[in-house]
């Protein structure tokens, strides 16, 4: 279906880990075994309206500006001046203040779903622009290492804000990413961090770090050590009596995509 005759249409867009170690504010990967889906419908009254909010959805505000997702297609909407309005619902599957870009992947659900009902759909570089509008909702700034891998799959390099040149970086097949989210709300500093990383290294992780601004952490390893890499992140943060969500997942994957119509 075109465009132009499509009336709704529902994205999904994964979690992600952002501030990969050095690459603060500007690297991040997908995970794409959780993540938001956005279903936006054409309105004919002007703007964007939130309709629903469902999910692990915690207390998220429902005024558009005040939305990650709302704000991106008021910025699609500010650009591309469509003839219609929006109606937006959120089904949020990615924890609040974890760390893993749940605020990142609300936008691009909104804006991936909105051009599906544009008559000229966008690239998928202006898409970027209009979700990093609505990032800063959440984040106080625009910043794309959220924004970028949730959007396009993968490890993504982002650089630049106005104009940013976004790169998708090659992972070898036999990497694994272990993603920790231990159930707290971060304070400032991470019960037992260097225990979980020092815990992480000694069983054989390549790498351990924070996710974003946590409280979630990761590590990469080769696949045969995975497990036990995840069992000892688990461990320490045990010690800390913190129970775990956990994933393990390719450092690779196809990004945000529209769903069959609802």
């Amino acid at each position: 279906m075109s465009g132009a005759a499509r009336a709704r249409a529902s994205a999904f867009a994964p979690a992600s880990v952002g501030n990969v170690a050095i690459g603060f504010d500007i690297l991040g990967f997908a995970i794409d075994t959780l993540g938001d889906r956005v279903t936006v419908s054409r309105s004919a009254t002007p703007g964007v309206e939130v309709t629903a909010i469902r999910g692990i959805s915690g207390e998220l505000p429902r005024e558009a500006r005040d939305n990650t997702a709302g704000l991106a297609l008021l910025a699609l909407q500010e650009a591309v001046r469509p003839d219609f309005g929006f109606s937006l619902e959120i089904d949020k599957g990615i924890p609040l203040g974890s760390g893993l870009g749940g605020s990142a992947a609300s936008a691009v659900g909104a804006v991936v779903a909105a051009n599906a009902l544009l008559p000229r759909p966008v690239s998928r570089l202006e898409l970027l622009k209009f979700a990093m509008a609505g990032e800063a909702v959440a984040s106080g700034t625009r910043h794309a290492d959220n924004i970028a891998p949730s959007l396009f799959g993968g490890l993504v390099l982002t650089v630049g804000i106005d104009h940013p040149r976004v790169k998708q970086i090659p992972v070898p097949a036999a990497i694994r990413a272990v993603i920790v989210h231990p159930h707290m709300y971060l304070a400032t500093l991470i019960p037992g961090f260097q225990e979980v990383r020092r815990g992480a290294m000694e069983a054989g992780a390549l790498g351990c770090s924070i996710s974003g601004a946590g409280p979630s952490m990761f590590a990469w390893t080769l696949e045969p050590t995975a497990q036990a890499v995840l069992a000892a992140m688990r461990r320490e943060f045990a010690r800390q009596s913190l129970a775990t969500d956990h994933w393990v997942v390719e450092v690779r994957s196809a990004g945000a995509r529209l769903l069959d119509s609802p």
